[in-house]
């Protein structure tokens, strides 16, 4: 196994790129499983998308498939929830990612899910776990490099629902403290931060329905050097902002203590590097296999607007397959 330790891990992605060899990683949530390879010795059961760049043909689904989920009873998700709105009126946190795991069956298997869910990135890890994600964490063109939180979801059909998302003071709040959160992750490794479109909605297939999501992008110059320097500059700016919440080392420190689980490579990262770009997504809509069963995870921001109704039903809508 490939997997690398967070020393080793970033200074292979930094010895590939400096070469300039086109690779793949992949980084758990709190770095401490790391996985690079160049792509000409990509092992045969990894596929990946990220937008135009893939590894694996297309294919149509040509059969019906079944989709199960037992989230959480509420009352377990609200007690999570009070205790992160306790450390909110304590100012150890503004704005924190709650997420829990769901056990989910279906009669496909990971690689037809992989297969056919539609999503702009995609991971498919020898029959480990899966990602669809519809959130690009950093992307370069040249020496810039650019970023674009993700924070903020409803669903398409309600009523007037794009004037109401971006009219919602809560939703406001969260998408701009992450939008601040990650300018300053970008002034960490680059300079000239600038936030060129702050919250435009796109729309995504979710299961039999649709949800907008509001994103902004944020870009900032790169030195030079930087393709030298790529596993350094990544583990600084990581985990991703929008999956933990602001400010990030103590709300992290709060995610350890009140999610009852291990986050793993859910919220870590993976990308391409294809010897002069970087292209890289965030591992949110994620499947994994624990002794055969499937257990899907998810999540959603909590601020001090959060009504534990509409969150939990967030954490829920956010359990799909986008078939």
């Amino acid at each position: 196994m490939h997997w690398y330790s967070t020393e080793d891990g970033f200074n292979t992605i930094n010895t590939l790129g400096a070469s300039r060899t086109p690779f793949l990683f992949i980084i758990s949530y709190d770095k401490t499983k790391i996985f690079a390879q160049p792509l000409a010795e990509l092992d045969s059961d990894i596929f990946y998308k990220l937008q135009d760049w893939r590894n694996y043909p297309v294919k149509k689904r040509e059969k019906a498939f079944t989709f199960s989920k037992s989230p959480v009873d509420f009352p377990i998700y609200q007690k999570a929830m009070e205790q992160i709105l306790e450390e909110i009126r304590s100012g150890n946190t503004y704005l924190l990612n709650l997420t829990f795991e769901t056990p989910v069956k279906s009669d496909f298997t990971l690689k037809e899910i992989f297969t056919y869910a539609r999503a702009k990135f995609k991971l498919y890890f020898k029959d480990e776990f899966i990602c669809f994600s519809p959130e690009m964490f950093v992307e370069t063109e040249g020496n810039t490099i650019a970023t674009y939180p993700m924070k903020g979801t409803i669903d398409a059909d309600l009523p007037n629902a794009e004037e109401t998302i971006l009219a919602n003071k809560k939703e406001m709040a969260e998408h701009t403290m992450i939008v601040d959160l990650m300018r300053n992750d970008l002034g960490i490794i680059g300079t000239d931060v600038k936030v060129e479109t702050f919250r435009y909605v796109d729309r995504i297939k979710a299961g039999n329905k649709e949800l907008l999501q509001v994103s902004s992008k944020i870009t900032a110059a790169l030195p030079e050097n930087w393709r030298d320097e790529l596993g350094t500059m990544l583990e600084k700016i990581l985990p991703a902002g929008s999956i933990t919440g602001t400010p990030k080392k103590s709300t992290m420190k709060i995610i350890e203590n009140v999610e009852n689980y291990e986050r793993g490579f859910y919220t870590g990262v993976f990308g391409i590097f294809d010897g002069e770009s970087l292209r890289s997504g965030v591992m949110i809509r994620f499947i994994e296999k624990e002794e055969n069963a499937l257990i899907y995870k998810s999540g959603g921001g909590i601020t001090i607007d959060s009504n534990a109704e509409s969150e939990y039903e967030e954490l829920i809508d956010k359990v799909y397959l986008p078939l």
